[in-house]
């Protein structure tokens, strides 16, 4: 049974998050400031988070950079700032997702179900890893066919150290600055067209339907997710 640390300073919010996840069979424990969120965490580590960012003694932010020092546990924020600036800064912070309030409940449990099937290492899988008809190696840098009649593809240098980024971390968002910082480093943080255009070409290579991308995701206003 997996251990759910829920985080909100409103009690009506604490207590539907509550009910839903222990009708699922999750272990809930809550928290409704930042400092009782640090201490349950570290006396009964979570396997994940949910949390929200306006929290009274101690801000969310800083509470999600504390469980960051020293756990994997994949976070979820719950948050009513829907500004694409906070969200994108708590995602470079760690978070591993982020749900604007309101939302629908399904939604926040499927995202909660998802961020639990994440291996919580850093380390890219071990072995080819594949999208739609292509199994892409990441240690030769070599993409082959996964299904008889499809074409061999290449991938260019700055294609393969995008795929790279995104692919170290399956399942969970990342933001466009911290890949274009990974590949074109400091400075060009803003310049987010590189990514639309590459992406574009990656999709062309490897999604079975670029209309509809299944493993190579875009989040608008905050960064793109490798769907296994």
């Amino acid at each position: 049974m997996s251990r759910i640390l829920v985080v909100d300073d409103e009690p009506q919010m604490l207590k539907a998050l509550q009910i839903n996840l222990r009708a699922r069979h999750y272990e809930v424990a809550t928290a409704s400031d930042g400092r009782r969120a640090l201490h349950e965490a570290t006396r009964n580590p979570p396997d994940a988070v949910i949390l929200d960012l306006g929290l009274p003694e101690l801000d969310g932010m800083e509470v999600l950079r504390s469980l960051r020092a020293w756990t994997s546990a994949p976070v979820i924020v719950l948050s009513g700032r829907a500004d694409s600036g906070e969200k994108v800064a708590a995602l470079d912070a760690g978070a591993d997702d982020y749900v604007t309030k309101p939302f629908a409940m399904n939604e926040l449990l499927a995202r909660l179900r998802a961020a639990l099937r994440r291996p919580t290492s850093e380390e890219p899988s071990s072995g080819p890893l594949r999208i739609g008809d292509h199994l892409v190696d990441l240690d030769r840098c070599v993409v082959t066919p996964a299904v008889d009649g499809v074409a061999d593809v290449r991938l260019t240098p700055t294609e393969w150290r995008i795929l790279t980024v995104l692919l170290q971390h399956p399942g969970r968002l990342v933001t466009g600055r911290h890949i274009l910082q990974q590949v074109w480093g400091p400075g060009h943080e803003g310049s987010t067209n590189y990514l639309r255009v590459y992406f574009a070409g990656l999709r062309r290579k490897l999604e079975p339907d670029t209309a509809h991308p299944r493993h190579l995701v875009t989040e608008p206003g905050m960064g793109y997710r490798f769907e296994p």
